[in-house]
């Protein structure tokens, strides 16, 4: 261990030029992802999960991954939930994680950074572990859609509405939407063949049970929207893919935004999803020592912003700004992996 100790240290004072040879090193101050696990992911508001709340969800997915991970829950010192709808997700992480077996020793927090919630606390717990703060934590991205709440009651303030940017921050994300196909000339036809592509690749994926190993079955409670029966149920694959969706059948669709524009439509636009997932993160070191499985290193993130009614291209700006960090260009990339949203 000193060896290596040693040679990490000597790889910091001495960094390759290659920003691809210096990523793939192994350290063992790496920050690894050990575990990845996840819900199925429901169709919002008449899905699987739409009379589930998010106390349940969250606190069934951190059971599972206490399970599955096998490591001692004392080990965990930081969970953080990324979530948008709900204001008291800090309570919810909180309760949710006492009961899924995590020590009250562990500490819970809750983020909000819209669609990359996630992504937010999975950067919060890596840079913690990163910094020496804590040696293991777990990030999770939560979210109950059905339940609504993610809408402006009420426009800002009259002050300041006086800034043009302020106020394009009103914009649902279907306006956002148009105005991306409008600015930058993303037809409907573009649009469509690019969703059934992406619709095609669920379904071989989900056929090929690819999805089977990340998914944790989740059982929960689905009431009747006429009778009101309740039906227990458990759910075990995503709802969103639509098998044998083509270009012919999703040019067909009416926009969803007429108001707005006629490119966005229910078949090549993000289902509204409930849902979870989650990751364990530690130490190469910790995880070697614990003979955790080691499924990928974190290298990095970052973040920017641009005009809020064109928010949608965000990650054409914050990929190259990230890769330039790192030397890297976009030639040096096997996958990429983007939310369609």
């Amino acid at each position: 261990m000193a060896t290596e100790r040693l040679n990490s240290i000597l790889n910091h004072l001495t960094p390759s030029k290659s920003g691809l040879a210096t990523i793939t090193q192994k350290n063992p101050d790496d920050v690894v992802i050990t575990l990845a696990l996840r819900t199925p992911l429901a169709k919002g508001f008449k899905g699987g999960f739409k009379d589930t709340q998010l106390d349940y969800l969250v606190y069934s997915l951190l059971k599972k991954v206490r399970e599955k991970s096998n490591i001692d829950p004392q080990m965990v010192e930081d969970i953080c939930l990324g979530n948008v709808n709900d204001g008291k997700a800090g309570y919810v992480v909180r309760a949710a994680s006492l009961a899924a077996g995590f020590p009250n020793t562990a500490a819970a927090s809750s983020v909000n950074r819209f669609c990359s919630s996630g992504l937010k606390a999975t950067q919060d717990i890596a840079n913690q572990i990163s910094l020496g703060n804590i040696e293991c934590g777990i990030a999770i991205g939560a979210e109950i859609m059905s339940a609504g709440g993610d809408r402006l009651a009420n426009p800002f303030h009259e002050e300041i509405l006086k800034s043009q940017d302020a106020a394009d921050c009103m914009q649902p994300m279907g306006q956002t939407s148009e105005n991306v196909g409008k600015d930058f000339n993303i037809s409907r036809e573009a649009q469509d063949r690019f969703a059934a592509e992406s619709y095609q690749r669920a379904e071989r994926a989900q056929k090929a049970g690819w999805f089977d190993d990340e998914i944790a079955p989740i059982t929960t409670i689905v009431k009747d929207p006429k009778s009101g029966e309740e039906k227990r149920v458990t759910l075990t694959k995503d709802e969103g893919p639509r098998w044998g969706t083509t270009f012919d059948s999703l040019s067909k669709i009416r926009p969803a935004f007429p108001t707005y524009g006629d490119r966005s439509t229910g078949g090549n636009s993000s289902q509204v999803t409930d849902g979870a997932a989650a990751l364990l993160l530690m130490k190469r070191s910790t995880a070697l020592r614990l003979h955790q499985p080691i499924l990928a290193k974190y290298v990095g993130a970052t973040v920017t912003g641009l005009a809020p009614r064109i928010m949608g291209i965000g990650p054409s700006l914050a990929i190259p700004k990230l890769l330039g960090k790192h030397n890297l260009t976009l030639a040096d990339i096997d996958i990429i992996e983007l939310n369609e949203a």
